[in-house]
């Protein structure tokens, strides 16, 4: 029999995805005794006609409010642009969270800004063209099934939660527990940015207290690599258990 572990994990995907981007993963952490909640954040709910009009800070409140729910402290894992919205919670409710697992991500700056450039008029961010997409994050393990799921089943991506400003205010955020898994940038290679100052990852260095594992496949592991995502959630989750 599998034990259960007590500690509930929260997992949160980037843009354009919703809950149903982790079910393979969620199987294999049932298999192995975690109580997994996956999260459809808002403005990315095909249920809701209002959907377009969700901001940053309704992402942020659904986040801490699900943490409120589970038997918080929790782990929380955050993949690729869900990084904005779960900072903001680990900057203003960091007892709610017993450890952050950074999934391809990490941390942002204050004063961070997804799309800047975005016009005003554009309303919504939609999932670029598989080409374009490829040019930002890298689509390997990614099969043509999988890929034709990734467009049947996306949404684009309100305009309120990319174009606004991230105001970080609590250095507590900084000693939250952390594992970083990088996918398709090398732990290796994360540092290397690091240590030369590359902007993108200053708030990486900031962590106090980081682990980290290395994951080699695509920006998307909970389609290419499910079962040794869930592994490592697994065991950053035990971690904490002693």
């Amino acid at each position: 029999m599998t034990k259960e572990i007590h500690t509930p994990v929260l997992l949160v995907a980037g843009h354009w995805l919703g809950a149903w981007a982790w079910d393979d993963v969620l199987s294999h952490l049932r298999a192995a005794g975690i109580r997994p909640t996956a999260l459809t954040l808002p403005g990315l709910d095909d249920a809701d006609p209002d959907r377009l009009q969700r901001t940053l800070e309704d992402q942020t409140r659904a986040i801490a409010d699900a943490l409120t729910h589970l038997d918080a402290p929790a782990v929380i894992v955050a993949h690729s642009g869900a990084n904005a919205p779960v900072t903001l919670v680990l900057d203003r409710y960091p007892e709610l969270v017993q450890r952050v697992i950074w999934v391809d991500s990490g941390p942002i700056g204050d004063g961070s800004v997804f799309a800047p450039d975005l016009p005003l008029t554009q309303r919504e961010l939609p999932l670029p063209p598989f080409e374009r997409l490829a040019q930002q994050a890298s689509l390997a393990g990614l099969t043509p099934g999988i890929l034709d799921e990734f467009r049947a089943r996306a949404l684009s991506e309100p305009a309120g939660v990319l174009t606004a400003p991230a105001s970080l205010r609590n250095p507590a955020r900084h000693g939250v527990p952390t594992t970083m898994v990088c996918c398709s940038i090398s732990s290796a290679q994360v540092r290397g940015l690091l240590s030369a100052g590359h902007p993108m990852f200053a708030a990486v260095g900031e962590v106090t207290d980081a682990e980290w594992v290395d994951l080699p496949t695509g920006h998307w592991p909970m389609w290419s690599r499910p079962r040794e995502l869930a592994e490592i959630i697994t065991a950053a989750s035990l971690r904490r258990n002693g």
